[in-house]
């Protein structure tokens, strides 16, 4: 989940730096990103036609229950449900409701468990039903840049390339990145230093160093960047009524790049796509 207030991400211990994890850290955040992980991979059997994105809420609600850990969005700034549901033009935060998904529709789904005090954070996009090829590329241009953000992951990086990374991609396939909302450090804290940008210059920001934990969450869009929150302050739209398709891991800096802690169990990356 992004943050809706960014330059309010609270502090680390020391003001502006960011937490270095250890191994038993990295093994709770092994634990709590399984629980959210399997819980997508049980949400691709349910977006169907005429499922209501509420349908999808309890059931993660009871999923994650079931596991011993918590929904960590329900109640966090005042959020009214247990996950985001982000439909075909809505970019990040949708709330779930009682209207039906439609044949054609695509969802992001994004969950968050709380497992011994470690927070597992991801999101994936589903297809309704049959849909356009319009939206299954975008899907897959999102995809392959949240990918491409973690391969760029590894001791003496730096976050810019990250960003540039996923920018570079996202831009020559024509689309475009969303700028207001951004990837967080997490860990034992929901949303922490640093802010992780989806666009940047290769070798700007902070330097990457073993022990940091984050979530990289690209936000792109068919059309332009823009987008603007909703009157209930969380949803937030295209300003062009364009597609937007966001995918999400949580990740750690190793001492060779990065390990993944949201990734699929049971092959489930991108459900619906054909990725070569």
């Amino acid at each position: 989940m992004t943050d809706p207030a960014a330059s309010e991400v609270p502090a680390s211990p020391a003001e502006g730096a960011i937490r270095l994890y250890g191994k038993d850290d990295f093994e709770g955040m092994r634990r709590a990103g399984r629980i959210a992980s399997g819980c997508l991979d049980a949400v691709a059997d349910l977006v169907k036609p005429g499922i209501t994105t509420n349908e999808l809420d309890r059931f993660v609600m009871d999923y994650t229950l079931k596991a011993g850990a918590l929904p960590a969005q329900l109640n966090y700034r005042g959020y009214p449900k247990n996950i985001c549901t982000s439909i075909n033009h809505v970019v990040c935060h949708g709330i779930p409701d009682d209207k039906p998904l439609r044949e054609g529709d695509v969802v992001n789904v994004d969950v968050t468990m709380i497992l011994d005090g470690y927070y597992g954070d991801s999101s994936r996009m589903y297809p309704v039903g049959q849909i356009k090829r319009a939206a299954e590329r975008l899907c897959e241009v999102t995809y392959r840049c949240l990918m491409l953000g973690i391969e760029a992951v590894r001791p003496g990086a730096h976050l810019g390339d990250i960003g540039a990374a996923i920018q570079q991609y996202a831009e020559a396939e024509r689309c475009s990145v969303v700028r207001d909302f951004c990837g967080h450090g997490i860990g034992t804290v929901f949303h922490d230093a640093p802010n992780v940008m989806h666009y940047g210059r290769k070798g700007e920001g902070p330097q990457l160093k073993p022990g940091m934990i984050f979530t990289i969450e690209p936000m792109i869009n068919l059309g332009r960047p823009d987008v603007k929150v909703l009157k209930d302050g969380w949803t937030a739209v295209t300003r062009d009524r364009s597609l937007s398709a966001q995918y999400e891991h949580t990740i750690g800096v190793t001492e060779t790049g990065a390990e993944i802690f949201t990734l699929s169990q049971a092959g489930l990356h991108a459900p619906g796509l054909a990725l070569s």
